[in-house]
């Protein structure tokens, strides 16, 4: 008897030709997952099975195989040979003790000599003749028993079927900048998006010394946690503090976050190219703050030229983005009370609707160009 784990997919299945180009990347994300942990994963028709692994270590595998997007739910089996008595001891060691239960099998190996439902009656009448405490309920049953009985020789059994992080492979969707700040948003659009496929490099903008290292740091644990989920992910860090100095100097207050915001979609795009990026992701929300009007982010994204501008969160509220940040993990470091760069000057009344005339007006007064070579001075990358 052995325990493996059975990993299964979600939209792969719908690929038609172009399901083997999914399928390897998803086996690829799978064993980056369980890098450093001994192991094998083999692939029957529809799913896979890691075997050959430490049993002390199973709780920890399902936890790192959970996150890898494409999974649609996983399970830790025992692997015995199909006959039906050696399947029956089996079940008996994952059988609840009491209550009402339902036995499920799946015969892919049809030269097994009973059919599904002789299975599930041969099976669930045992188990009602050994415990009195047990009930069947085809319907909603507490208990679920499964038998997989494949075409190897191999039966497969397992009780539980634990839901994956599902979406798409990572790497099944080009690669986006996704504009890393401290907060809740961000994370939980990089999230979402890297769950339709897509690979992240993270952009965070410091204005050390008027923040901390502390901030930093801070962003570079969001960056490890969405890493469990994206298989890793470049960290580019640039400062932004002398164009804020600029602004302040040179513009008037109240367009500190409206100009600021079009200097970091220009610092994206042109990241973008230097890596292969293909989008600029953001975790924008429209109407919930003062820069995430749609004015606000027409001003914004007038700057980029060449790429779309993914924004996952648009129509999401607070609520919805705060449960899918504790969903994620990464809730309670982003509330972390360390400042990131956009509440360094922030004014005591930020522009609400900009005029695009008067942000032009009022970016005149910058030399743009040299102000963003000089924020590229400051480029630092961090494999995460």
């Amino acid at each position: 008897m052995e325990k493996v784990i059975i990993v299964r997919y979600c939209e792969i299945h719908l690929k038609g030709k172009n399901r083997g180009y999914f399928e390897k990347v998803f086996m690829t994300n799978l064993e980056r997952a369980l890098t450093g942990i001994r192991h094998e994963i083999r692939k029957p028709s529809g799913r896979y099975i890691v075997e050959n692994f430490d049993q002390e270590r199973t709780d920890e595998i399902l936890e790192k195989l959970s996150k890898v997007f494409g999974t649609h739910t996983l399970s830790a089996a025992y692997k015995v040979p199909a006959d039906i008595e050696t399947i029956y001891e089996t079940v008996k060691l994952i059988a609840p003790a009491g209550g009402t239960f339902k036995v499920i099998t799946n015969r892919a190996a049809k030269s097994f000599p009973l059919h599904s439902m002789e299975v599930n009656s041969e099976i669930g009448g045992r188990l009602l003749q050994d415990n009195p405490n047990l009930k069947v309920d085809v319907h909603a049953p507490q208990h679920e028993i499964c038998i997989d009985i494949r075409e190897n020789g191999d039966a497969l059994v397992f009780s539980r079927h634990i839901k994956g992080a599902g979406g798409m492979p990572v790497g099944t969707s080009g690669k986006g900048i996704l504009l890393l700040s401290g907060g809740i948003d961000s994370p939980v659009a990089g999230h979402m998006i890297a769950k339709r496929g897509m690979v992240l490099d993270g952009l965070h903008f410091h204005s050390y010394p008027y923040t901390n290292m502390q901030a930093r740091e801070k962003v570079e644990q969001l960056a490890h946690i969405l890493s469990g989920y994206t298989g890793g992910m470049n960290l580019h860090v640039v400062s932004v503090t002398h164009i804020q100095e600029a602004i302040h100097k040179n513009c008037p207050e109240e367009m500190m976050i409206t100009l600021l915001r079009r200097f970091m979609m220009r610092i994206a795009e042109r990241l973008a190219e230097r890596v292969g990026g293909q989008c600029i992701v953001t975790g924008e929300s429209l109407g919930q703050v003062a820069s995430q009007t749609i004015e606000g982010m027409t001003s914004s994204g007038s700057v980029v030229k060449k790429l779309p501008i993914l924004r996952p969160l648009v129509g999401f509220d607070k609520t919805e983005i705060i449960e899918r940040a504790r969903e994620i993990g990464t809730f309670e470091t982003s509330i972390l009370p360390y400042e990131d760069c956009c509440t360094v000057f922030l004014p005591k009344h930020p522009l609400i609707r900009p005029k695009m005339e008067d942000v032009l007006r009022a970016e005149a007064r910058l030399d743009v160009e040299k102000l963003i070579e000089e924020a590229f001075e400051t480029l630092e990358t961090l494999r995460i």
